[in-house]
């Protein structure tokens, strides 16, 4: 091949590279009378509709991390929405703060069940969405939220929990659950019980789910955070990025939208 051509496909390749844009939107929706402030994004070089993934935060509130989740699930070709489980976009600075707003919420299934589909709804609503094609995503305390919107019957596609809180009181009967199920867990976060692992297990086999759990040896709390080992030196918490459990759960988590969307 010459020169000539070479410099053409360069060419070609760096204009295309360069009309391709991460997209990312602030949105208001609502939930009764509460303004809910997520953030929608998406690659706007994409043509056409495509499968739509609610991400859920941390205890701390819509933040970076989910942010930053969203505009990386955009580059693989999805349309990715940050939600806000609390309100007003409202982040806590402080444990004992996250500690009350999770709570708040997490303790009031009806209310999380009622914002987490507002959300879902905003997120059909957009004109870049497969309305029925949907998935969603969960850390921490939004771990816990993804799972409970399984249990209580939510539709979708597929559901992924990365280091999320699993107990319940209300465990899924045969038939609850009508999505997939995926657990990224690090086996050493102390926040997870060895018997709370083993009544997930239990629940989703009852329950008749095809569900995956994936523990990952020496991986604590926050394992997919880059900032959670400043955060824990901070407030003396048992949190730790580790980029092996990290890049792992990721790349399995795409493999698993993979699947469930071309079914």
């Amino acid at each position: 091949m010459n020169f000539k051509i070479l410099v053409i496909i360069s060419s070609l390749l760096l204009t295309s590279a360069a009309h391709a844009e991460i997209i990312s939107k602030e949105i208001d929706y609502k939930q009764g009378d509460t303004i809910m402030k997520g953030m929608l994004a998406y690659d706007d070089d994409i043509k056409g509709k495509r499968p739509g993934v609610l991400i859920v935060h941390e205890w701390w509130g819509h933040n970076k991390h989910a942010r930053d989740k969203a505009r990386m699930l955009a580059k693989e070709g999805y349309v990715a929405f940050a939600v806000d489980m609390y309100g007003n976009r409202k982040n806590a600075e402080h444990p004992d703060d996250a500690g009350k707003f999770s709570s708040a919420v997490a303790g009031n299934m009806p209310l999380a069940k009622a914002r987490f589909i507002a959300a879902m709804d905003t997120l059909k609503q957009q004109p870049n969405v497969e309305s029925d094609q949907l998935a969603a995503m969960g850390y921490c305390f939004g771990g816990g939220v993804v799972l409970n919107m399984a249990r209580m019957g939510v539709e979708l596609k597929g559901v992924t929990s990365f280091h999320g809180s699993i107990a319940t009181k209300n465990p899924a009967k045969k038939g609850d659950i009508k999505t997939r199920i995926m657990v990224f867990n690090g086996a050493d976060d102390p926040f997870v019980k060895a018997e709370q692992i083993t009544a997930l297990k239990e629940e989703m086999a009852n329950a008749g789910v095809d569900f995956e759990f994936i523990n990952y040896p020496g991986a604590k709390h926050s394992f997919t955070n880059p900032d959670a080992d400043a955060t824990g030196k901070k407030f003396n918490l048992p949190l730790q990025y580790n980029a092996a459990a990290d890049k792992d759960s990721w790349q399995k988590n795409l493999e698993f939208y993979k699947e469930i969307f071309s079914q």
